[in-house]
């Protein structure tokens, strides 16, 4: 595996030598032969279709940018390259993918986790259903979009830039095209995992676009709609965290210093997600003199699914009917166990269901002026996200009790843990809902409100005559005022007036097949309708104090002011363009939430502060002879902290009794932070990259990253509390004790920062530039390289990643894409790889919250062939599309410190798409 990729690197390092030297040489006496200009223009308006479409406007955005910019194209209406935009976006140089639920989700940027990069839908900053900023890329549909451009390096003009960078989706513009167009498809899916449960392997997608123009084109209109079905199947053995040294005597046959997990399911999910969205956009352009354009975006969509599971907890605990026996353990070389025969154990049948709705709704409104010279862009935008879930749980165990069993446990770290129990666990008959061992059920309401206004003012003029080297100078002000709101009320789920009861066959499922894992069949059922027919639940935001404490409020208020000047000179034979300006950040942040003393008496709590950033930035981009571009890049960068950390909430507490050294009760607090500055560093970049027109290119890039602080999670020990520890109430133990009021603190802090550098190897070839023979045929290749000296610790992750100094989340140190095509004649055909090296992940963990996890590195191969009827053809404008997604099934799993300490295995199976588009 590591020769495959050091011989995709080496082969990359050797296209981009090749290509800048020999078909350079080739390309340049072709030039002294012909006129180079009229050969540049007729080689730009080349009309291309399918892949090489695609391909070509991506190269074209990069080339023309004054930014370093990675770029997508719909290669037609409604037809961006993958399935999805997350997949699109994380084969492009320098990003990355993370999968969730079996879909390319999370992108991290040049190493860095989504927190330092931003989204924007047509240059606008968009809300997230998320606790963060960062946008869940499923929740736009690809076929809606047009293209995406990821802005590496900022400019002062840049609104909402990030700090790893800026990611923006735009749809069409109907005055851009000549005629009018439209295209509808039609595709099913299928899961390889199969049906189960109430569960369907089947699913489909449909998408229809138009877009049309007056005579005159004066005015354009453009709309989309499309719609998905997504079978949710899932295969995962689970075990608990964390992974612990184990004391004498802990585990009864396990030897004291022995690394232990507590716990291990397996379960079997089942699903689908449904998601519409709809995107309409209209322009007027009555003259040459205004533009004006409104963009309208609607998505909604609703997940369900339910993990049907058996549990066992291996920790010495089993409701009090005696202790773990744990017979013919086995231990590996580094201490870790990895099986035995389990004794003395009480399993449970449980199902784990979960509903999501979400919905995404965002207007904004374009007008772009021209008085004489000058140029005004007046713009407005709102955006407003809706995160409403429900999560539910039903336990199940064998009665009487106790119904101990012995399994017999062997642990893998590169495939699914076997655990084989003894007793059947197949009937639902035998089963019932009581108060196990971890109760009778547990439920969740989360929601989530994000809202974002923004207004910007620009304008655009000519350079002064002094300034012959600046084309013109934009100014411009840009206001944006976005507040986020979650709420999470919870309850126990408790047995209702009929008590212990069975679950009637009505509500049954299929059962579900657990033999991946050593168990066979366990029971599935419905679980809100077990809940309303047999159990009581009255979720609750207020019912105890800790309830409380989980409703926060964060607002910000962001005023952005710029002037950039756009550089376009010769110097000598070499052209240079570019820009070079500064943006003022005023930010005014503020949150509220509640404090809680002492475990009880909530108390609102407002916190705030306000901080200006000053940001200059300079992009050059330096034109040689044979289309060689050698662009250089500084910057000073910010990225606002997660929502999340900014949350008041705050827990004021102190121990029962004394200190021995000061006589007083030791006090405590932890919380969020609104006080917390936003992460800053100082950026260099720079790219050397050859083109050959537009049909291809290589290039190779470096960036360099000094970021000036980080924000982690950490205990002052020495804080003073005085204005909280008043209200803690009296001890009922030590009364008449003080407390005192300096205590520690946890809570997430502006700390010490470091470096982060990385190499971008890139090539986009077809291979007709060596060969006639090769015609159709090409490669699109990238080999990322990242490294940093930035440790951070994350007190909250501490049970999966440990306590210890750990990498910077979502930094893979290599990073490997690879598309080989071929297109003639209407027959296209594509293979795509994307593989990343080891990362530290995020996840939702049970109580909602963001956790991090070692994830093991993945490789995702998928593939796709079609077959577009020529013009003059019967069926011409018809198109037949086959697609297979995870080709090779590929697990994802996540480990605890090292891999032999596994947490999570989890196999989503292949997706198959198959299905008709038709252009008209």
């Amino acid at each position: 595996m590591h020769f495959k990729r050091n011989l995709l690197s080496a082969a990359l390092a050797s296209a981009i030598a090749l290509t800048a030297t020999g078909v350079q040489a080739q390309t340049a006496t072709t030039a002294t032969d012909t006129a180079p200009a009229n050969d540049a223009t007729e080689l730009d308006t080349v009309v291309v279709t399918g892949i090489r479409r695609g391909i070509e406007s991506a190269i074209s955005v990069k080339r023309e940018s004054t930014s370093i910019v990675e770029a997508v194209s719909a290669e037609d209406i409604g037809k961006l390259p993958d399935v999805s935009i997350g997949e699109s976006i994380g084969r492009l140089p320098g990003l990355a993918a993370q999968r969730v639920a079996g879909r390319a989700q999370v992108i991290s940027v040049r190493g860095l986790s989504p927190d330092f990069s931003t989204t924007t839908l047509n240059g606008r900053e968009m809300v997230s259903t998320g606790d963060n900023r960062s946008v869940e890329f499923d929740q736009y549909p690809s076929e809606l979009v047009a293209g995406v451009t990821v802005y590496k390096t900022p400019d002062a003009g840049l609104i909402g830039q990030g700090l790893s960078g800026t990611i923006d989706m735009q749809t069409v513009r109907p005055l851009s095209f000549d005629a009018p167009v439209g295209t509808v498809g039609v595709r099913g899916q299928r899961n390889s995992l199969g049906a189960a449960a109430d569960s369907s392997a089947y699913g489909e997608r449909i998408n229809a676009s138009y877009i049309t123009q007056n005579a005159a084109r004066t005015f354009g209109f453009s709309i989309g709609y499309s719609h998905t079905t997504t079978p949710i199947q899932e295969n995962q053995v689970g075990l608990y965290e964390p992974w612990q040294a184990i004391g004498d005597g802990w585990r009864p046959g396990v030897a004291a210093g022995t690394f232990y997990s507590d716990g291990i399911k397996a379960l079997r999910r089942t699903g689908e997600t449904k998601r519409d969205g709809v995107m309409a956009t209209l322009q007027f352009r009555p003259s040459n003199a205004w533009t004006s354009t409104l963009d309208l975006f609607h998505s909604e969509a609703e997940q369900v699914d339910t993990a049907n599971q058996l549990e066992v907890h291996i920790g010495d605990y089993n409701g009090g009917y005696g202790r773990l026996q744990v017979t013919n353990p086995s231990i590996n070389g580094s201490n870790t166990f990895t099986g035995g025969t389990m004794g003395n154990v009480y399993p449970l049948v449980r199902g784990m269901y979960n509903k999501r709705e979400d919905e995404i709704n965002a207007f904004g409104w374009n007008n772009e002026f021209t008085a004489g010279q000058a140029r005004i862009i007046a713009d407005i935008g709102w955006s407003r996200a809706k995160r409403d879930e429900l999560n539910l749980e039903n336990n199940t165990q064998l009665l009487p009790a106790p119904q101990l069993d012995t399994l017999q446990l062997q642990l893998r770290n590169n495939g699914f843990s076997q655990i084989n129990p003894g007793r059947d666990y197949s009937n639902p008959d035998s089963l019932y809902l009581t108060g196990t061992i971890y109760g009778s059920g547990y439920g969740k309401v989360p929601n989530v409100v994000d809202e974002l206004r923004t207004g910007k003012l620009a304008a655009s003029f000519p350079a002064p005559g002094f300034l012959s080297w600046m084309s013109d100078i934009d100014v411009g002000l840009n206001y944006a005022d976005r507040e986020k709101n979650k709420r999470q009320p919870e309850a126990n789920i408790n047995l209702g007036a009929q008590g212990i009861t069975t679950i009637a066959s009505d509500l049954q499922y299929r059962p579900v097949d657990l033999s991946f894992a050593g168990i066979g069949y366990i029971p599935s059922w419905n679980v809100p309708g077990a809940v309303a027919r047999y159990m009581t639940f009255e979720p609750s935001d207020d019912a105890f104090p800790y309830l409380v404490a989980k409703a926060w409020d964060v607002r910000e208020k962001t005023t952005t002011a710029y002037l950039r000047g756009n550089i376009n000179t010769d110097w000598g034979n070499v052209s240079v363009r570019g820009n070079a300006g500064v943006q003022i950040q005023r930010v005014d942040q503020s949150s509220d939430a509640i404090r809680l003393s002492g475990g009880g008496d909530p108390q609102p709590i407002h916190m705030g502060k306000t901080f200006t950033d000053v940001l200059p930035s300079m992009n050059l981009a330096f034109g040689f002879d044979n289309d060689q571009t050698l662009r250089v890049a500084l910057a000073k960068q910010v990225a606002r902290p997660r929502v999340d950390q900014l949350r008041a909430s705050l827990e004021v507490s102190a121990s029962d009794g004394p200190d021995q050294d000061n006589g007083l009760r030791n006090s405590f607090a932890s919380g969020g932070n609104p006080l917390l500055d936003p992460w800053r560093a100082y950026a260099f970049d720079v790219s050397y990259e050859k083109y050959f027109g537009t049909k291809a290119y290589v290039a190779a890039a470096y960036f360099y990253k000094d970021l000036r602080n980080y924000i982690y999670t950490q205990t002052d020990p020495f804080y003073d509390l005085s204005a909280y520890t008043p209200d803690i109430p009296p001890s009922t133990n030590n009364p008449g004790i003080g407390v005192d009021p300096i205590g520690s603190y946890t809570r997430p802090v502006n700390g010490e920062g470091g470096t982060l550098q990385g190499l971008e190897l890139t090539a986009s070839l077809p291979f007709d530039m060596f060969s006639e023979a090769l015609q159709g045929f090409g490669v699109i290749a990238s080999a990322t390289f990242n490294d940093s000296n930035i440790q951070i610790r994350d007190p909250e992750s501490a049970s999966s990643v440990g306590a210890g100094d750990i990498d910077l989340p979502g930094l893979s140190k290599r990073v490997y894409n690879l598309t080989v095509y071929f297109e003639k004649n209407g027959f296209e055909a594509r293979v795509n790889q994307r593989r990343r090296s080891d990362f530290i992940g995020e996840i939702g963990n049970f109580n909602g919250n963001r956790t991090l996890r070692y994830v093991v590195g993945e490789n995702i191969t998928d593939a796709q062939v079609s077959y577009s009827f020529p013009e003059g053809h019967a069926l011409s404008g018809l198109s037949v599309l086959l697609q297979a997604s995870n080709l090779t099934d590929e697990a994802y799993q996540t480990y605890a410190g090292t891999k032999d300490r596994p947490l999570e295995y989890v196999e989503w199976g292949r997706s198959y798409l198959l299905g008709v588009s038709y252009k008209f």
